[in-house]
């Protein structure tokens, strides 16, 4: 039974939105001593809003959710030091300045750094990542002064850096391997969209360019780098925005069976007994079919907090997650998904897709073509209501039993466009046999009638 005792004491090296909220979860039921250690900050932040800090939209302290007072009250203590070595057989934590930590449950929430790829430069001053509050505070002085940068890779991290390096008048190049920006994850069209949305806010765009080599001035700080095409372009910084690697360098000895993560099965136990992995450091040993072995997000991160929580509390249930979700930001486009939306279709999906003349909003829904059961949204530039797409996917909804409520999935209509219209014309093209949907204008009607009353209703 792994149901953590009074006396004993849980160890969550990480305080990111993991190892926090697992700590507040297993708190609200449990008088256990609880210790969270990090290296990174004494205080837990929202890494989230990190790039709004550099922009000068807020200060650190307003990104800071919980006073000082706040870890005294929950009597959960907080070292602010970093973790050497993890000695499993004697359940101990070797800390580089503090005595060492005892603990009898342990949970790895170290989560993760930006990936490297070997390039010649690439530990040239100037030249970073953007994961940390350390990796921010390096920004900072990487950039007091310069006039131009450079981004590797797209993705998410990619287009905020570029997004903040804008904001202080820097010129910005973006180095994308793909066609398109993010194409490896977007279908054509609305990677498309996101490319020209990125290029009118004034980034130029490199497609279908790579990294060849950094080169550095005579102070040994980056001045140019020369990529694949033989293209030399002059910087005084260059962002790192290739992916991240799972912090586990530190576990080396410690016994835990480590590949690209570390390896856990789906109650987030590792290898070794009372030790557990959580977040974006944790690697699944058996995915189940059609899901990733690694979920990096925020809000998978609080998911698996709340189930180790669940079974350090003596309710062991195996994590499951649900319909995937994502959000992000692509400078003034919101951008939503759920289910699953690949950037290549196979013969047997098809989808609905609308989008306006300015191109600045899209929506897509994929659906089977022989059962017509939903499988995905993307959303650019339009908010749906949380609660209701996850409750089409996790009911298994047809596309047309999604067209009959169409209506009420809109986010706060009374403030934004509706879009239903273009979408139900292009629907009822596609099938001229169905008949009108029913109108259901009021929202909280639905909501009684399927049970939705979660806190939040977007995201």
């Amino acid at each position: 039974m792994n149901q953590i005792k009074a006396q004993e004491h849980l160890v969550i090296i990480g305080n990111g939105i993991a190892g926090v909220t697992l700590a507040q979860r297993v708190r609200q039921r449990s008088d256990c001593r609880i210790t969270i250690v990090s290296a990174e900050s004494q205080l837990h932040f929202s890494r989230t809003a990190l790039m709004y800090v550099y922009m000068g939209h807020m200060r650190f302290q307003d990104i800071v959710p919980y006073a000082d007072w706040y870890w005294q009250e929950q009597k959960i203590e907080l070292v602010h030091d970093y973790v050497e070595r993890v000695e499993t057989s004697d359940k101990k934590l070797v800390l580089r300045e503090g005595p060492p930590l005892h603990y009898d449950k342990l949970v790895l929430a170290t989560g993760s750094s930006a990936a490297y790829y070997d390039w010649p430069g690439q530990t040239l001053k100037g030249v970073q990542g953007l994961v940390s509050l350390q990796d921010l505070e390096l920004m900072e002085a990487n950039t007091a002064g310069i006039q131009q940068a450079v981004i590797i890779g797209g993705g998410l991290i990619g287009v905020e850096m570029a997004e903040m390096l804008r904001s202080r008048g820097i010129a910005v190049t973006m180095l994308i391997r793909d066609k398109l920006y993010w194409h490896n994850v977007l279908p054509e069209e609305e990677a498309r969209l996101v490319t020209d949305h990125i290029r009118q806010h004034g980034i130029e765009l490199l497609l279908q360019e790579e990294l060849q080599e950094i080169l550095a001035d005579d102070a040994g700080r980056v001045r140019a780098i020369h990529t694949r095409s033989g293209k030399e372009l002059p910087c005084q910084f260059v962002g790192i925005t290739t992916g991240v690697k799972p912090n586990v360098e530190f576990l080396k000895g410690a016994g835990i069976e480590i590949e690209k993560g570390i390896l856990v099965n789906e109650f987030f136990e590792t290898s070794q007994p009372d030790v557990y992995a959580l977040s974006d450091c944790a690697q699944f040993r058996n995915p189940a079919p059609g899901q990733p072995m690694m979920e990096q997000l925020w809000y998978t991160a609080r998911l698996h907090a709340e189930a180790l929580a669940s079974t350090l509390l003596g309710d062991r249930k195996p994590y499951q997650r649900g319909p995937w979700f994502n959000s992000a930001k692509f400078f003034d486009i919101e951008y939503q998904t759920y289910g699953f939306v690949p950037a290549r279709f196979t013969e047997q999906q098809e989808s609905l897709y609308w989008q306006n003349e300015e191109a600045t909003k899209a929506i897509r829904l994929l659906y089977d073509k022989k059962t017509a059961k939903l499988l995905g949204i993307n959303l650019l530039g339009v908010r749906y209501r949380h609660d209701l797409c996850h409750h089409w996917l996790q009911q298994g909804y047809t596309l047309h039993d999604v067209m009959q409520e169409l209506p009420a999935v809109n986010f706060d209509p009374e403030f934004f466009q509706r879009y239903e219209e273009e979408l139900l014309s292009q629907y009822y093209t596609r099938f001229p046999d169905r008949q009108p949907p029913v109108k259901h204008s009021n929202w909280w009607e639905l909501r009684k009638r399927f049970g939705l009353f979660s806190d939040s209703t977007s995201c």
